[in-house]
């Protein structure tokens, strides 16, 4: 099942799939084990960015007046992705806005199978479950959590880590969310949703 992975990262201008947009993405295409593309790009966007965005990010307006147009990055993403298995770190989120920019510049979305690590952690470790946490707990190096390329490396060291801990294949197209939220407001029509919540150590 992981002989052909695409593990996938965003960095978004706000929460809204639909009213926000993709500012930064990356992504690595793993066969056998190996890493034999990558991508990594900031995203031009139209509008101003918000100042908790670059907070958050170190991403600043200025970075993104000469960055890559949209169209252009998600067709790049797309071809990379090709139809392996996509993975991320809280996959509600990334899927989101995966389909609705390509839904917006291509009037079509995407059939992969995916994996949510952060679905795998909730079942398997006490919260917190942010990359940066389970990074910790797996012995995994985290350099600039929330830069793109940074999140997928470590999301695919991690997505090996819980493998090899325990094989993941039963959770290929399960999306867990927590019920106190309820579910995302668009997920793919072969995802298998269901509410969970945080369990907390003693």
């Amino acid at each position: 099942m992981l002989n052909d992975v695409t593990v996938f990262d965003f960095e978004t201008s706000g929460l809204s799939p639909e009213r926000d947009r993709v500012i930064e993405m990356a992504a690595v295409r793993i066969k056998n084990g190996q890493i034999v593309a990558e991508f990594s790009t900031l995203v031009r966007i139209d509008f101003p960015l918000a100042p908790k965005i670059t907070e958050l990010t170190g991403i600043t307006p200025e970075m993104l007046t000469e960055a890559t147009d949209e169209t252009l990055a998600f067709k790049i993403l797309r071809n990379l992705m090709g139809d392996s298995l996509l993975v991320a770190h809280n996959a509600a989120f990334d899927l989101q806005f995966l389909h609705h920019g390509m839904q917006r510049l291509a009037g079509k979305t995407f059939t992969n199978p995916f994996m949510d690590t952060l679905t795998i952690c909730r079942d398997r470790k006490p919260y917190p479950h942010k990359l940066e946490n389970m990074a910790v707990t797996y012995g995994i190096e985290l350099d600039g959590a929330h830069r793109a390329l940074n999140d997928v490396k470590a999301t695919w060291e991690l997505l090996v880590a819980l493998h090899l801990e325990k094989p993941v294949d039963e959770w290929l197209n399960r999306l867990g969310y927590l019920s106190k939220y309820g579910p995302p407001t668009w997920a793919p029509n072969h995802a298998k949703l269901f509410g969970t919540s945080n369990r907390y150590a003693n």
